[in-house]
């Protein structure tokens, strides 16, 4: 773990929980494409970047979950790098509070207030094209988060963030966690166009073709969709709609599982009553979703 694999003479990822990126810029720098889950992650890092005698230029963040931007903290503190992140993504990484009050949808209790879910703040510069390295290419991967980019570097090695969930994890945990149905869906259609010397997705192992990875995560996206508008063939409110999600994919119930997965079920009802007609209607003071037919 946290070993450097070279994808070309400048190129690299390190191996670790969620695949970071790393680009010779120049001579004797480097700059990162995430930071890792936490403060011993920033110190792996820095540790290997010093062995190489390699300097910190900047971080360039693909998105705001904590497993990506942990490690921020530190290494801008020991290194006094700079780091960029777009849109809103930005401000959920100045400050993390957001994710868990976004996924709680208030104020988040103690049990998602933990480093997974709730990161260190860091200072953040708007990530433009104007700061992005000679040859770089910002590429935009909406869905799993607000904002969520990807990078081409000058060597034709893509690194495409969480838009993608490999087998292994799609087979033990097959909701991903998503903002934007829809968007995602574009996102993935539009990888599985992409051209590229070598992709490298965060979650799954890095592969010179990407697009039968992508489609695979289209069909778990429809898959998941269809059990959605089965379960609300009768009048359904939320929690059972989602206790019935973790019974037909096999989920352990946790508080924190409960967060995630209710989000990300709030996105799915959400582009179902957009696109195949789920409809909401209150009845004796609840909410309830119903899908064409029932």
């Amino acid at each position: 773990m946290y070993e450097l694999i070279p994808c070309g003479e400048s190129s690299f990822y390190i191996e670790s929980p969620a695949k970071l990126g790393l680009v010779l810029t120049g001579e004797g720098e480097a700059c990162l494409i995430d930071s890792g889950s936490d403060r011993d992650a920033g110190k792996k890092v820095k540790k290997l970047l010093d062995a190489r005698g390699w300097t910190l230029r900047a971080i360039y963040i693909t998105h705001s979950h904590a497993d990506h931007i942990g490690g921020n903290r530190y290494l801008q503190t020991q290194t006094g790098c700079k780091i960029y992140a777009a849109g809103i993504e930005r401000d959920f990484t100045e400050h993390p509070i957001l994710e868990s009050s976004y996924l709680w949808g208030g104020n988040p209790p103690k049990a998602l207030r933990h480093k997974f879910l709730l990161a260190q703040a860091s200072e953040v510069l708007p990530l433009t094209g104007a700061v992005l390295p000679d040859g770089w290419e910002c590429i935009p991967l909406p869905g799993h988060s607000f904002d969520m980019v990807g990078f081409r570097s000058p060597e034709d090695v893509v690194y495409l963030a969480d838009c993608l969930t490999g087998d292994e994890t799609l087979a033990k945990h097959p909701v991903s966690f998503l903002t934007d149905v829809g968007a995602y869906m574009e996102t993935l259609e539009a990888v599985t166009k992409l051209e590229g010397r070598l992709f490298v997705p965060s979650h799954a192992p890095a592969a010179e073709d990407i697009a039968p990875l992508a489609r695979r995560n289209m069909e778990k996206v429809r898959e998941i969709a269809g059990a959605v508008l089965r379960l609300c063939r009768e009048p359904a409110g939320f929690e059972d709609i989602l206790k019935g999600l973790f019974e037909t994919f096999g989920l352990s119930m946790t508080f924190e599982q409960h967060a995630l997965v209710g989000s990300t079920l709030r996105s799915y009802l959400t582009w179902l009553s957009e696109t195949e007609g789920l409809t909401a209607e209150i009845e004796d003071d609840r909410l309830l979703w119903r899908s064409q037919g029932g």
